[in-house]
């Protein structure tokens, strides 16, 4: 055999002893990791935020992509002014109806004071009336009993005058003084029927105050109806405020400005998107892992990756979650198996790892990279 077979079949065994060793590292590593280059950074919390409820001219952007953001933080300002000028008119109406508010107050408590008194004086007057007229009837009726019996003795005085039983000065003197105390009731009639009118009269009076009693419930209707659109515009008012308050920006949470939608002196209507905002503290990494390679992946086994940014630093994380369903279960246009003629392909299933070690700073949302799980026995 010449030497040029020797070496030939030399290296030929060297090889086969090369692909040997590999093939078997090979196989160990694939039996003690689970590998994929479906590899991507995702974040918990990621959201393109915008104006609330406010749209107009941006005068300010704050913030480029990149920059960092605390929760909170006025990130672009629209121009208030229209909302100001609103907030304004809402504010001198307020003062208005305040100021009527106040006015109807004094004259209901005014109406009022002067209805109590008029009330007051009333009652006391159809009291003082009804004494009187009790009074009255009383020395009317002893009056009457004082005639009553003067006039039995007129009648006797008179026989017995007849008679010439007793002096005519006397008889006389019964007769005067019976005349006396008829005219006395006389008047006395007289006296009472006015105290009857007077009493009629202030009872009128009285009711005509209650019926103006009605006229203060009135004025209460009111000041209650001011008072609802008092309220109504004051939520008005807090309303302009807020919206005052919503042109100005607010980041979310704290993170990093991902992208930024529009550029200053933009006009945006509400609910236009203004930057996206990544929160860098909830990122993870989300792995598409054949079916095949799901053995022994269990949360809790130790992951290692790499991006394809950074090639040559690790990162180290573990398995957090292994999703329920595969990736093109959610697909927009499901494959249509029903006909059975399709092709067998390797399913990928959702896997979610922690970043645990490595320098996060680094990494953005999106990216691609490589990653090794290792399997639980």
């Amino acid at each position: 055999m010449g030497n040029k077979k020797k070496i030939a079949l030399i290296l030929l065994v060297i090889g086969l002893m090369v692909f040997v060793y590999f093939a078997y590292n090979y196989l160990v590593f694939i039996k003690e990791y689970a590998t994929s280059d479906a590899v991507f950074i995702r974040s918990d919390k990621i959201t393109n935020v915008s104006f609330k409820r406010v749209g107009g001219k941006i005068i300010k952007m704050y913030k480029k992509e990149g920059d960092i953001v605390k929760k909170g933080e006025v990130i672009a300002e629209i121009d208030p002014i229209d909302y100001k000028i609103k907030y304004d008119q809402v504010a001198k109406k307020i003062e208005s109806l305040n100021k009527k508010r106040e006015q109807l107050n004094i004259q209901i408590i005014k109406v009022k004071d002067e209805l109590d008194l008029k009330k007051n004086i009333g009652e006391k007057k159809i009291t003082y009336l009804d004494d009187e007229i009790k009074s009255l009837k009383y020395s009317i009726a002893e009056l009457n009993q004082n005639i009553k019996q003067l006039k039995r003795d007129y009648k006797r005085f008179k026989s017995l005058y007849e008679a010439k039983a007793v002096s005519k000065r006397k008889f006389e003197d019964i007769e005067t003084n019976l005349l006396a105390l008829q005219k006395k009731k006389k008047s006395l009639l007289s006296k009472l029927e006015g105290l009857k009118k007077q009493k009629s009269v202030a009872e009128d009076e009285l009711k005509m105050v209650y019926v103006e009693y009605k006229n203060v419930d009135e004025l209460k209707k009111s000041l209650e109806s001011l008072d609802s659109e008092i309220a109504a515009t004051k939520k008005q008012l807090q309303d302009l405020e807020n919206l005052i308050e919503y042109c100005k920006l607010k980041a979310p949470f704290d993170g990093k400005i991902g992208k930024k939608f529009v550029e200053e002196g933009a006009i945006i209507n509400s609910g236009f998107p203004v930057y996206s905002v990544v929160d860098t503290d909830s990122l993870y990494v989300e792995v598409l892992l054949e079916e095949t390679k799901l053995k022994g992946v269990k949360p809790g086994c130790e992951a290692e990756f790499s991006v394809d940014s950074y090639p040559d630093i690790t990162f180290k994380g573990e398995v957090k979650e292994i999703y329920p369903a595969s990736a093109a279960t959610y697909a927009l246009v499901p494959r249509d198996i029903s006909a059975g003629e399709f092709t067998k392909v390797a399913q990928r299933i959702p896997v979610r790892v922690s970043i645990d070690e490595g320098d996060k700073s680094i990494l953005k949302v999106g990216m691609g990279g490589e990653i090794k799980i290792k399997r639980a026995n």
